[in-house]
């Protein structure tokens, strides 16, 4: 069984296209700049990478692209589009109703167009991207997958805020999360390397975007992110969480718009707004280095916040089992991995500090210390590979 699977930003739309009988990636790429001036990369196994100019004006001439790839004599894995058997598409917001993965049909449609208000970033290009590849292949089954639906579960205490509870009844103001097709993977990986269902898995998705998740017996019991991506650890050009009323100070003082404190908060905060140098962390880890005060306390900053959330999350799950690292720095970032973890032997969290520094990249590795009580690994997200699983075992 071939499954395509498909994300749609607002000018791109990445693609892989997998074979579930082996498990493998038969061909990815990205389709950039959509609307511009684009172009497309285009790899496959055994094969030479392919880039080149191309020119999509909308989201449905980037997928007849792909398309043509996939089935070009050359550069090409299938002979026809016809040996795909559905299609996956990450839709990072599915609102209250969507609660897991879901065939896309028209109430589903009407319902993401619904909620637009709620996801005003990613949402749109999401349903483009569908209403695209669902016009160019209109007789198989396309399937949204989205992040939020791992939240599902949580309790009211843990996505309620503490403000009017009209907001929640009327606006649908709530903690969402995000993220959670990754935290889904490693937690579940995480959980068969422990050889227990049960397990307490505590899974740090650190990147440009980053977010923190508690897991208890496969299903999320609360994570950092929340109404939007915005809350949570600081991130890459995001504040993560602050006092609230912080908003309001800066709108007052700087006499700007609701939306101009938003571009502040969203774009010009986190790592950027504190280092001063780049939203990149290894561009602040080599300022550091060279002794850059304002570089390296945006690392202090960024691993004293990872540490309450991980601590909160220990005493609210009475326990933990697992600590994971993944994504672009946790999965990379070596020393953010092993500051994390300093001085938290007392909750029997310990790294082999000397193997964290040389350990294998791109694989999972247990970088625990053997005096540890509660297990460390690093474990490459794979959110591609959990959309086609999902889309495989509702199309099957």
């Amino acid at each position: 069984m071939k499954i395509l699977v498909v994300n749609a930003g607002s000018s791109s739309l990445k693609y892989q296209l997998f074979d579930m009988d082996t498990n493998e990636v038969l061909a990815k790429g990205n389709c950039e700049r959509i609307g511009i001036d684009g172009f497309i990369t285009h790899k496959c196994p055994g094969k030479e990478d392919f880039k080149t100019e191309a020119n999509f004006p909308d989201h449905k001439a980037a997928i007849e692209y792909v398309l043509a790839l996939l089935t070009d004599k050359e550069r090409g894995v299938i002979s026809s589009i016809e040996e795909i058997s559905a299609v996956g598409h990450r839709v990072a917001h599915g609102g209250e109703k969507l609660r897991k993965s879901s065939i896309l049909g028209e109430e589903e449609v009407a319902y993401l167009e619904s909620i637009v208000g709620l996801n005003p970033l990613h949402g749109p290009p999401a349903i483009s991207g569908f209403k695209a590849c669902k016009e160019v292949m209109p007789n198989i089954n396309h399937v949204g997958v989205f992040d939020t639906s791992y939240y599902s579960d949580m309790t009211e205490e843990a996505y309620i805020y503490p403000i009017p509870y009209e907001f929640y009844e009327e606006y649908k103001v709530r903690r969402y999360g995000f993220h959670g097709t990754s935290h889904r993977y490693v937690a579940g990986e995480a959980a068969k390397l422990l050889g227990k269902k049960d397990a307490k898995i505590i899974t740090c998705h650190l990147g440009n975007g980053s977010s923190i998740t508690a897991t208890v017996n496969g299903k999320a019991v609360d994570t950092s992110m929340g109404f939007t991506p915005q809350d949570g650890v600081p991130m890459g050009t995001r504040s993560g969480a602050i006092d609230p009323t912080v908003v309001t100070y800066i709108q007052k003082v700087k006499g700007i718009s609701a939306e101009e404190a938003d571009v502040i908060l969203n774009k010009n905060s986190g790592l950027l707004g504190v280092s001063g140098v780049s939203s990149d962390c290894r561009d602040i880890c080599a300022e550091a280095e060279k002794g850059n005060f304002r570089a390296a306390l945006a690392l202090k900053i960024l691993v004293h916040n990872i540490k309450k959330i991980i601590g909160s999350y220990i005493a609210e799950m009475n326990g933990v089992d697992a600590i994971v690292f993944t994504a672009g720095i946790g999965e990379n970032d070596r020393q953010i991995r092993e500051d994390v973890c300093k001085d938290m032997n007392w909750l029997g969290i310990e790294i082999d500090e000397a193997y964290n520094k040389t350990c294998p990249r791109g694989e999972i590795v247990d970088i625990s210390a053997k005096t540890a009580k509660v297990k460390t690994f690093v474990i490459p997200t794979n959110e591609e590979y959990m959309i086609a699983l999902d889309t495989q075992n509702l199309t099957k």
